[in-house]
């Protein structure tokens, strides 16, 4: 990746976050998630991203960075995880339960437990943002020799 191509990512990290947010926010107000972001945090479109060791980012950003970047996103997944049961993971139930529509409903204690955990992961998200915000003005810095 060169250094544009870097700063575009970063700037698709963000977004990817964001969206995160923004689908877990319809999950709470009762709103169908078609597609919700994946537990695991090396198959959401950041992970992948992170993860890719083709994009060298440990090298171009450099160890520090990198490490904080990877343990906030890994935190942000962990944190998620909880929200990910309550509205997305599969619900155990029978062939009745799908046709009568059982299993979409959500009970009003892990909606509230839901709520509280989004206020959780507000603050996380916060963080990782952040944290591309420096990894952002890193890059920028940058010769564009580095990324050769």
């Amino acid at each position: 990746m060169d250094k544009n191509q870097t700063l575009e990512a970063i700037e698709m990290a963000k977004k990817s976050h964001e969206n995160a947010m923004a689908k877990i926010e319809m999950a709470i107000n009762g709103d169908k998630v078609d597609s919700p972001t994946p537990a695991a945090k090396s198959l959401c479109k950041f992970g992948k991203w992170l993860y890719n060791e083709e994009n060298h980012l440990e090298e171009i950003l450099g160890e520090l960075f990198y490490t904080k970047l990877e343990r906030s996103h890994a935190q942000w997944h962990d944190e998620y995880l909880r929200i990910y049961n309550i509205f997305f993971k599969e619900k155990k139930g029978g062939f009745l339960s799908g046709i009568l529509g059982g299993g979409h409903k959500v009970d009003p204690l892990e909606l509230d437990k839901a709520k509280l955990y989004y206020l959780e992961l507000e603050e996380t998200t916060k963080d990782l943002l952040h944290i591309l915000g420096s990894c952002e003005r890193r890059v920028t810095a940058m010769s564009e020799a580095k990324f050769h």
